[in-house]
This record gives structure tokens, sequence and C-alpha cells, in this order.
């Protein structure tokens, strides 16, 4: 971000004093991707009653979301920026040194044309829960607005989120490296195995998740599936699948993806978890989780499911404060083919089975 974007009016702002930086091992007071955010919302707010620290911001937000570290650069703010970033990425599970991950952006296209009649804009965090009772908003003119996730403002709103795009890829990379270290790794073929030209996969040709009427608030989704089968050498394997194109629920996606490779599985069959990152999930600690799991679960000659282990796996709190969990889809063989209904009824994949040769 250009310097002449960075929240500064020429003077160094006055902010809430900031608590020192948590060690990064464990997350910052609150613990909570939700409880930095919210707290950064509060101070950007209190920055943005000043005029020309409003304007720059609005500047930034208007093509694209600003990175809040540099926007806050060499400001009253960028102490408390970085605080809560730290907080976040230990939250996260994601080493301390992972760069910024925090961002501010206008709510929604809607709202543009108020913030470019000059209309004072609330700052709110972007909630972690879809079913969000409320959300709390804070008035750079002081005090708190209440509102409703249902019915978008005609107040436009400056939201401060975790950059999940950005997060996920690195999240991804975390938990397959710490899979591998405890001992599950991703099927691969054994070098002793003849792949006879080449191997079937299964291709997703179209996919859709339902419409849940997420609040308006929301950015778009980032979703992950956790492809579950046993490996040529008998062992529970997962391999961890980005889905970078699936952005909102309510609408059709045609990817041509490559979701299961068969030529690293023991047995004709595997599993699909799909799961959102929409800003909390903690990689370190689902990786660990699905680790503890699956090495229990010892080949008994004829296939297992793996979805319910998968499953079973994903930390409680996740299900009391936000089903990260979206659907599932049993035993896609290498026919498989047609609408697959996911389990839970939140969506439905067109799959076919694709043969990739060899070069």
């Amino acid at each position: 971000m250009a310097a002449a974007l960075a929240l500064s009016s020429g003077t160094a702002l006055a902010s809430p004093t900031d608590p020192a930086p948590a060690s990064s091992s464990a997350p910052a007071a609150g613990g909570t991707v939700s409880a930095a955010t919210d707290r950064l919302a509060a101070q950007v707010a209190s920055a943005l009653a000043d005029r020309k620290v409003r304007d720059r911001a609005v500047s930034a937000t208007a093509s694209a979301p600003a990175d809040l570290l540099a926007l806050t650069a060499n400001t009253g703010l960028a102490q408390a920026a970085r605080t809560a970033n730290h907080a976040v990425l230990a939250a996260k599970g994601l080493p301390a040194n992972s760069g910024s991950l925090l961002q501010l952006r206008v709510a929604t296209d809607a709202m543009r044309a108020g913030l470019s009649r000059g209309e004072v804009p609330l700052v709110a965090a972007a909630p972690t829960d879809d079913e969000v009772a409320s959300i709390t908003a804070y008035d750079p003119l002081g005090g708190k607005v209440t509102l409703d996730p249902a019915v978008e403002p005609e107040r436009p709103v400056l939201v401060v989120e975790v950059d999940v795009a950005k997060a996920l890829p690195m999240g991804i990379d975390l938990m397959r490296k710490t899979l591998s270290r405890g001992g599950v790794t991703e099927a691969k073929p054994l070098s002793t195995v003849q792949s006879s030209g080449g191997y079937w996969a299964t291709k997703i040709d179209a996919v859709r998740l339902s419409d849940d009427e997420e609040p308006w608030i929301k950015g778009a989704a980032e979703i992950y599936s956790i492809v579950g089968g046993f490996g040529l050498d008998g062992k529970a394997t997962v391999t961890i699948v980005q889905m970078p194109y699936l952005d909102h629920d309510g609408t059709t996606y045609y990817p041509n993806q490559l979701l299961v490779h068969f030529n690293g599985y023991k047995y004709n069959l595997a599993d699909v978890v799909m799961m959102e990152d929409d800003g909390d999930t903690n990689y370190q600690q689902l990786a660990q989780a699905i680790i503890t799991v699956l090495l229990t679960i010892a080949d008994a000659g004829t296939y297992i499911p793996l979805v319910n282990a998968i499953i079973s796996a994903i930390p409680t709190s996740w299900w009391t404060d936000d089903p990260d969990y979206v659907d599932s889809w049993y035993t896609l063989s290498t026919t498989s083919r047609g609408r697959l209904n996911g389990a839970r009824g939140n969506g439905w994949m067109d799959v076919e089975p694709y043969w990739v040769s060899e070069l």
C-alpha cells in the first residue's frame, strides 16, 4: 500500500493503550480471531473521526480491500494493528512470521455510493459465525451501533477481517506438513507399483452449495476439502485440496478440477469432507486432531469410510461457535459419475471418471 494511502493526516493518531504482543505459542488475551478483530475495529473507528484519515481509508478501499498493516504503518494505529495481527496468527495456528492477515473492506458494493457522497462509515469486525444474532459496529462519531445481520443498513460499513484468501494456502501448507510429521501422509503411488500408462481420477464438472442466507457483512468463502482413504501401504491417508473458485453459496461453479487421484490408494474408494475457513480456522489444531483420530484406524482388509472419523476430529468448539464443516461425500470410486448430493444436504457435485495419462 502506498504511503499516501496510510491512515495518517500528517501526525501520529491517538489510539487506546495497546497490550504487549502475545507470545508466538498462544493467542493474545481473548484468544479468538473475533476478539482481536473486534477490538481493532473499535480502534479504527476512533481514528476515522479525523476527516483526513477517513478520506484516506475510503480511498484505500475504493476498489479492493486494503491491507491493514500497510494502511496503518507509521500511524498511532500501527501497534494496535500489529498486536491484532499477531493474535490472529496465533489463534489460527500459523507462525508469527507469516505476515499480515488483516484487511479493511467495504461491506457491500452498494455502500460505495454513500462513501463517495462523504457519509461517515461505521466500522465492524466480520463475524466468524454464520448464524450471528447481531453485529456490533463502531461509530467514528462515538458509541456503538447494533446491526441486523439479515438487513443491510443504509449507512456504509467498513469491515475489519482476516484475509482468508491469503491465510488458507498458508494453512493448507501447514496442515500438510503437520500431518506428514504426525504419520498421516498424502496418498502417493509407491515406486514399486506400475501405473500402466496412467491412472483414474475423479473430476468435478460442477459444484454448488446451498444458499444459507449468510449475513450481508460476510465476504467470499474459502473452501477446501479433506480427501481420505487408505494408501497403498494400508494406512489411513488424507489429501488437502483447495477449491479457491467456490466463493459463494447459491452459485454453480464449473471447475473441471481433479478431486481424487486413485493411483495412491489401496482400495477403489475415497471419502471427501468439505470445509470452510471463514476466518477462525486453527489449522494446527485441526491437523493434530486428524492425526490423533486416523492413526487409530487399521486396515481391516475391506474399505472403512473415513468421513465419520474426520468429522469427529473437528474440535468441539467449532460446532459450538461456528460450524466450519460444510458437507461430506462417502465412497467416491473410479466409476463415480453424475450428480452426488452431500450427506448433509448442503451441496452437490457433478463428477465423472477421468483418465490421467502418463507423458
